[in-house]
Parts: C-alpha cells; structure tokens; sequence
C-alpha cells in the first residue's frame, strides 16, 4: 500500500512511500482511498511550517480531505461494504475539556485535540485507510465524482451555522452576502448562501480563469473591485471572508449593513503590519450592533450539514470546482500551483 507522507517541520520531504496495509479495530471501517483534496493547510505542511507526526514517529501521513468506499464495516454498524464515505478530521482532546466532552470538538479549549493528517494522528492520502465508525459519514452515492469536497464543505457550513446563532440575538432576516475569496472554501460559502435563497456575491482581484464563470452559474454576482468600492455600495448583511488578507478583513468588517455579520474563516499570514483607524472601527461595531466571529474546523453536526447541502448542489457545478486531479505517484505535482486551479485533489485508486 502507498501513501504521501512527510516530515513535519522539514520542507522537500513530501514523498509516496509504502507502508504496511492498516489494520482495523473492532469499532473501526476499513477503507479504500479514492481521492484527497489539496489545501493550503497541506502545503504549509508540506512546506515545512506546520504540522505534527504522530508520537514516537518522525513522518506524518498527509491528507485530511478524503473520500473512500468501505471495504469492511464492524457488525451491526450503520455502515455497508461499497458505502462512499469521509472520515472526519479533529477528534476530541483525551481531558476531555467541557467542549469536547459535549461532541463540540471543533470549539476545543485546551489545544489538545489530534487531526488526521495534521495533528499527531496520520490521515487519509493513502491507498488504504481505518476510520472509527463514529467517526466517519456516508454520502450520496451520485457524488462519487466530487464528494472530496465534503470537508471543505464543512468548514462553511459551521461558518453559516455561527452566522445564523449570532444573528438569532434579535431579528435576523438577512438579504444579501458578501463572499471574499473565490477559492475552493468561498465558492462553497457561496453555494451554501445560494441555497440560503440570499442575493449572493463573490469578490475575487482574479478577472480570468474559471472562477468567474463558476460564480455565474450558481447564480450568484462575481466582483473583481477593491473591497472598500464592492462592500460600500453592497451593503451587505452576511460577510464570508475566506481570504485571510488583512485589508479585504478590515474593509468588510467596516462596510457591513447595520447590525451586520462578518465571519472570518481565512487565515492571515503573521507579520504583516496594517495600519488602521481602530477607535472607527469599534465605533462602527458598538453603534451598529455588528458582530466579527472566526471559524474554524467542524464537528460531526457539520458534516451532516455539509453532506446535505452537497447532496442538493448541482453536480456539474460542484464537478467544476476541481480543476485537476492528480494520481498518487505524481502527488508533489498537486502541490505546484498552476494556472486556473481552483480545486486540486490527487486520486487514490489508481485513475488519472
């Protein structure tokens, strides 16, 4: 069996290596891999400035967006032989801490959650793989072709999910959305706006390539203007920001509609100094009743969501989201950008 793995904390050491086939537990699934999807947290771990291997190892099987059909389930499981299922990424720290003791695992408060292909618990970019029954869900069979998007998926759903908690504090009837980023997280925001029935828009600095299109035909407006020029004349109700970048975070959070709501899933690059009018910003904040939250990872309740929402999505759609499949023995060549990537997944069973 092969697997990509690397070295975490050592750039260049991203290789296919052969491993011994895995051996399930009672409780446990057995998998074949068919696809993992490749996201800037992979590359930060194959670039040597994150992650984790597992306890007393030096290398850390990637890959935490997955997809594989059950080979084996335990007895009297909900599971079948030939299910399509993903596994779940975090699982709960062992204290457990009140969070993670209530199934809240993504709102972990001591940090010492592990995450499969991140966190010292190796993950699903191998030919094989086991997964805790509990730890796993079945989706749609019609998504054969695109349920690597499952994780990513998850990741807005709890953004959506925040959004509608924080906006049930008094009435929340929200119209239009703001989606910043046009990458594999922010098309997905957006999908799950369309679905949401609100006039969606997507802003983006690219003018070419594909994403433009695939805004267009979820229905949604694409925007390739300044953030202050889109959000000011937009007024939005609901920001998604799935970017990172500080300006496009503070120009959205500053041109929200009152009582706005502005939900930060990307993740900024440290170092960078922005010089901002604070005191204008907390005035806008207090005066308007807007609120800034930050969201990360899912739990179980997630992926249900998730799996819902991508059983509804148009499958053509979601099959433009991935630009380029890669096979498991060229796997570094996920991990070389290219032009007009928007979803790059590398593929397990043996397709091109």
């Amino acid at each position: 069996m092969q697997a990509m793995t690397v070295r975490p904390g050592s750039a260049g050491t991203l290789r296919v290596d052969d491993m011994g086939e895995p051996r399930p537990g009672p409780d446990d699934l057995l998998v074949d891999g068919l696809a993992v999807g490749v996201c800037g947290t992979d590359k930060e771990i194959v670039s040597g400035r994150y992650g984790w291997a597992p306890a007393g190892r030096d290398r850390l099987v990637i890959g935490h967006e997955s997809l594989g059909r059950v080979t084996e389930a335990p007895p009297g499981s909900s599971f079948h032989t030939g299910d399509l299922v993903v596994g779940v990424v975090r699982r709960p720290d062992p204290v457990p801490c009140r969070a993670c003791a209530r199934g809240e695992f993504d709102m972990c408060r001591n940090g010492r959650y592990t995450e499969r292909g991140i966190k010292e618990i190796d993950g699903y970019g191998a030919q094989r793989w086991c997964v805790e029954a509990d730890y796993a869900i079945t989706i749609d069979e019609r998504l054969a072709d695109v349920g690597v998007l499952m994780e990513p998926t998850t990741v807005v759903a709890k953004a959506w999910e925040q959004v509608w908690r924080i906006g049930q504090r008094a009435y929340f009837e929200p119209e239009r959305a703001l989606i910043t980023g046009a990458g594999p997280v922010g098309l997905l925001a957006a999908m799950l706006s369309v679905q949401r029935g609100l006039d969606t828009h997507v802003l983006d600095r690219v003018t070419d390539g594909p994403k433009p299109g695939i805004v267009a035909a979820l229905g949604a407006t694409y925007h390739h203007d300044d953030i202050d020029t889109v959000a000011a004349r937009l007024q939005p109700d609901v920001v998604i920001e799935a970017t990172g970048a500080g300006p496009v975070v503070f120009g959205a959070i500053a041109n929200t509609s009152t009582y706005g709501i502005v939900c930060l899933t990307g993740v900024s690059a440290a170092g960078r100094g922005l010089k901002i009018d604070a005191g204008a910003v907390n005035r806008e904040l207090v005066l308007e009743n807007d609120a800034v939250v930050g969201s990360v990872n899912a739990n179980l309740r997630h992926y249900r969501q998730a799996a819902d929402a991508l059983a509804r999505a148009d499958k053509d759609w979601l099959a433009g989201l991935i630009t380029r499949r890669v096979p498991l023995h060229r796997a570094a060549d996920a991990f070389t950008a290219e032009p007009g990537d928007v979803k790059v997944i590398v593929t397990l069973d043996g397709s091109d």
